[in-house]
């Protein structure tokens, strides 16, 4: 077994042991980065020399008896966090040369815990996307089948963690882009409740609906990182004062005493056959470690798609007005007036999806349309919320598919934006209503793509989602299987 196909966890105790370094970790996966990137294109910016200092820091750490929860272990991070000294592109040309001078708190607490950044990763321009074929500058593919997504908008994110690149990465969800690629990719995402996780240097998307997350290989891992970047942060008017538990202490066998609740929603026309044969094993899986199942209702979920396409344009519209080519970024320099400049820098430093959306966010926010269009999404928002806080009186927690269907070509729906936007369906409603959710690896289908499981819980209750998918994990022994890489 090759350094880089180790858990976290597995790393950390070999470390421990003296077994291995973490030059050993980080040289191991900058080898594999040299022989499977060219096919991933899972990184926008690789930091090698920048990530072997970090590992020589760790190792004398580690001597010194100074190691941190993460020291040594090689991660990356999706470029729309902020990052000292090392570009953050967000994806799009506008940004392309931009290095930030300051750290994102959840990269200030991972670099405190001794992690090593090998890089950037590639993601959807500015988030907005579902198969990180936004993206101005690579576009990653799924390592379980050459030719098809790897999700979005955290596809690099994903990609580079199931190509065994990295140990994990730090992605975002605001719509689903951290569990949708995870799924696609058969690997752990997980999206915290809004306000767990700091965004203080998190480019934003859609303010009230970002949420910062980690991508693993394990449950066990992901339980780790989230005891790292979770908690209070007053850099971020958002954040909660809330007590964080020891999500790894979650972990135990058995499911005694929890309720299942299984949405009908979820499981109508327009799933896959294989998705939905892989989640109802789950379920039964999870019924053999002792879960109870019930069924439940989210009967507002058709319209989480519509509220989402206008919620999210219309912060997204006020989130990007900042890029005009005057602070930093790309600047038009062939324009000869001020207003020539403004046009020029966005409409050649914006993708069409992201010019696409601020179109839609600035028409819902228009004079005469903002009560029709946004105020009412706005009011719908509430009764998803609603949905929730009632199906929740009847169970634990809530599991479903991920995507409708597993991951599909490469340029298949490059033309058909809505077929995009409603592969979402399953996903929106967590960020809507701010509740958090994660996806496990549930099976693959007979065309050996990865399919995810979705489980949902109330506010706060992380350790709950992480409790079920290490039992679900445990219950399946999914093994490992041979990537086409």
């Amino acid at each position: 077994m090759e350094p880089y196909e180790l858990t976290i966890t597995e790393a950390c105790e070999q470390m421990q042991e003296g077994n291995l370094s973490a030059m050993d970790l980080t040289r191991s996966c900058l080898a594999r980065i040299a022989g499977v990137e060219k096919d991933v294109q899972a990184f926008i910016t690789i930091d090698r020399d920048g990530a072997l200092q970090q590992a020589e820091v760790a190792d004398k750490k580690r001597k010194e008896g100074f190691a941190g929860r993460l020291c040594g272990i090689p991660l990356s991070l999706k470029d729309l966090l902020a990052t000292k000294g090392l570009k953050t592109t967000c994806g799009s040309k506008i940004l392309e040369n931009y290095v930030p001078p300051y750290d994102a708190t959840v990269v200030s607490k991972i670099r405190n815990e001794g992690a090593v950044i090998l890089g950037k990763a590639t993601m959807d321009e500015f988030a907005m996307g579902s198969t990180s074929e936004t993206c101005a500058f690579k576009i990653p593919q799924n390592p379980w089948k050459k030719g098809y997504v790897a999700g979005g908008s955290s596809g690099g994110s994903a990609a580079g963690v199931a190509s065994y690149e990295c140990f994990a990465s730090l992605g975002s969800d605001t719509g689903g882009s951290i569990r949708q690629p995870a799924s696609l990719c058969g690997i752990v995402g997980m999206k915290p409740t809004y306000g767990r996780v700091s965004r203080y240097g998190l480019t934003a998307f859609a303010s009230s609906l970002d949420q910062i997350g980690p991508l693993c290989r394990t449950v066990v891992d992901c339980a780790l990182l989230m005891n790292i970047i979770s908690g209070y942060d007053p850099m971020d008017s958002t954040s909660v004062k809330q007590v964080v538990p020891d999500y790894t202490s979650s972990l135990v066998d058995g499911l005694a005493g929890l309720r299942l609740g299984v949405p009908r929603e979820y499981f109508t026309a327009g799933l896959d056959g294989d998705v939905e044969k892989i989640v109802r094993n789950s379920i039964e899986v999870l019924k053999e470690r002792g879960a109870e199942v019930v069924e439940v209702t989210l009967p507002h979920t058709e319209y989480c798609v519509a509220v989402y396409y206008l919620i999210a344009p219309s912060e997204a519209c006020s989130n990007l007005a900042r890029y005009d080519g005057v602070h930093y970024g790309y600047r038009d320099m062939a324009a000869e007036t001020l207003l020539e400049m403004y046009k020029g820098t966005r409409s050649k430093g914006f993708g069409s999806e992201v010019k696409r959306r601020i179109l839609i966010g600035t028409y819902a926010l228009s004079s005469g349309y903002y009560d029709a269009y946004y105020k009412k999404a706005s009011q719908v928002r509430t009764l998803i919320l609603n949905d929730f806080k009632s199906a929740f009186e009847l169970c634990d927690v809530i599991i479903s598919p991920v995507t409708p269907t597993p991951a599909w070509r490469m340029g298949e729906n490059t033309d058909d934006p809505l077929s995009v936007y409603l592969s979402d369906i399953l996903t929106l409603s967590a960020n809507l209503a701010g509740v958090p959710g994660i996806s496990v690896p549930g099976g693959f289908t007979q065309n050996g793509l990865p399919v995810g499981v979705q489980i949902q819980g109330r506010h706060f209750q992380e350790d709950q989602l992480l409790r079920v998918g290490f039992n679900l994990e445990r219950g399946l022994q999914l093994g490992k299987r041979a990537l086409d890489i």
